[in-house]
């Protein structure tokens, strides 16, 4: 039932008329809102359609935003590239740009299946409580704190220009 509703694969749609349709015939729908021009956009296409196969309780779809532009704007899309994530026809979550997937470009498949397991869109096998990207290393510099210069070369802070 499922596959002949679109499941199991990753593909695109052609315009925001077609996005009402499927997504109001699938419980659980993946829309991934991209532009050709951005290549992070690619990283998650290569991920998505790993992860279209494997969940066949999911669908996987891709709108380019330059079609959608009504769309966007009722969805409040911003970053490219964004996931919708859609549960009973309704936006359920957004996953935006890669910052819930490690903050790299390198994030793994897995990583993806763990942020869209944790929003409930697809059946997840692994603990939801731990992050795959928090056993690997640390991404990320660390930052010593600085102390607070000010202009007037003063200890406390003033906003007052009467002094």
């Amino acid at each position: 039932e499922w596959l002949s509703k679109g499941h199991g694969e990753y593909r695109e749609i052609p315009s925001e008329r077609e996005f009402f349709q499927e997504v109001k015939e699938s419980e659980n729908v993946v829309c991934h809102f991209y532009r050709d021009s951005t290549f992070r956009c690619k990283i998650l296409d290569r991920h998505l359609a790993i992860l279209s196969k494997k969940h066949l309780e999911t669908k996987f779809l891709k709108l380019n935003v330059e079609k959608a532009p009504f769309l966007c704007e009722r969805l409040r899309i911003k970053v490219i590239p964004t996931l919708a994530l859609l549960k009973d026809g309704k936006t359920q979550d957004y996953v935006v740009g890669f910052t819930d997937l490690g903050n790299t470009d390198d994030f793994t498949t897995e990583t993806l299946e763990w942020r869209l397991g944790s929003s409930d869109i697809l059946n997840y096998s692994g603990n939801l409580m731990e992050p795959p990207f928090q056993n690997q290393k640390k991404f990320g510099t660390n930052f010593t704190k600085l102390e607070k210069k000010t202009i007037r070369g003063k200890k406390y802070d003033s906003d007052s220009d009467d002094d």
